[in-house]
């Protein structure tokens, strides 16, 4: 059994625990409820009607910053919303890694009682997540969209040359969100720039091996990915960036070619600035219950 087998295994097996012993999440009143696991506190958000879809978000991201999206889809589909621990109002952790957030995404499907398997969407980290738990339970997913994420890249996308920047980046981002914690607010991280740096390395290298996750799934999967991930400077770091993220999805495209992939013009933010033109094509691609097909 691989690490991450394991900790899937572990997680499903506390949240069933859990929710046998407590009661929690399935008898909390429909709107929210909290999961508990791993000695943090996980808020979620259940809404809508039709086939469920279970969003996960992204490093520095929350359910809060993706609420317009799901709010364009709860008309149509049950939409299942959760923040990873350490962002938004989730409690803060001990440990913060791959693996950790990987459960939290585990614990959070288990306490959940859907009559039939969701599509998972995932943005950034939160696709990488997404495709790692359809990998592991094929039987427990319906398929996937994946949201600038989940990219097998064909080389490092930080290099060295790169590491200086991406501290300074972590530190800049570190310190917008000590302001937002001072606010309370549902947009709040709890993450330090070491944090954030060394999540920003692991999940390099998460994506280097992830094409061997890919080989496991069989479900539908829609990549809706961001043509310039890094800005649209044409100097410094920002081209081969772009160049690389293309270069990830046309090897993936190749090794899997049931995958569709829409592209956006847009950068990494386009979850927050293209919702309308992201739940279309989630709409198109996964059909709500009882449309009609053209």
């Amino acid at each position: 059994m691989t690490t991450r087998t394991a900790v899937i295994a572990a997680a499903s097996a506390a949240s069933a625990a859990s929710a046998e012993s407590e009661g929690a999440g399935r008898h909390n009143p429909p709107g929210a409820f909290t999961v508990h696991h791993d000695g943090v506190t996980i808020p979620v958000t259940r809404g809508g009607r039709g086939r469920p879809l279970v969003f996960c978000p992204g490093l520095n991201s929350t359910q809060a910053g993706l609420h317009e999206l799901a709010e364009l889809l709860r008309r149509d589909y049950d939409v299942v919303t959760f923040d990873l621990r350490g962002h938004g109002m989730a409690s803060a952790a001990d440990r913060y890694g791959f693996d950790a957030f990987l459960s939290d995404l585990v614990a959070v499907l288990a306490e959940l009682d859907l009559p039939t398997a969701p599509v998972l969407v995932g943005y950034s980290l939160g696709a990488d997540l997404a495709v790692h738990y359809a990998a592991q339970c094929a039987h427990a997913v319906a398929g996937l969209v994946l949201i600038d994420g989940a990219n097998p890249l064909p080389e490092p996308f930080i290099t060295e040359a790169d590491l200086a920047e991406f501290r300074t980046m972590a530190h800049d981002l570190a310190t917008q969100q000590a302001a937002e914690r001072v606010k309370r607010t549902a947009h709040q991280v709890s993450l330090t720039a070491q944090n954030i740096f060394d999540l920003n390395l692991e999940i390099d290298v998460v994506r280097s091996a992830i094409l061997d996750q890919y080989r496991r799934i069989d479900h539908p999967i829609t990549m809706i990915m961001s043509t310039s991930i890094a800005g649209d400077n044409i100097e410094g770091r920002a081209p081969r960036h772009n160049q690389l993220w293309q270069a990830g999805i046309e090897r993936l495209v190749r090794e899997r070619p049931h995958v569709s992939t829409y592209w956006i013009t847009a950068d990494h933010r386009l979850v927050f600035t293209h919702a309308q033109d992201i739940a279309e094509i989630i709409r198109s691609a996964f059909r709500p219950v009882g449309s009609a097909i053209s």
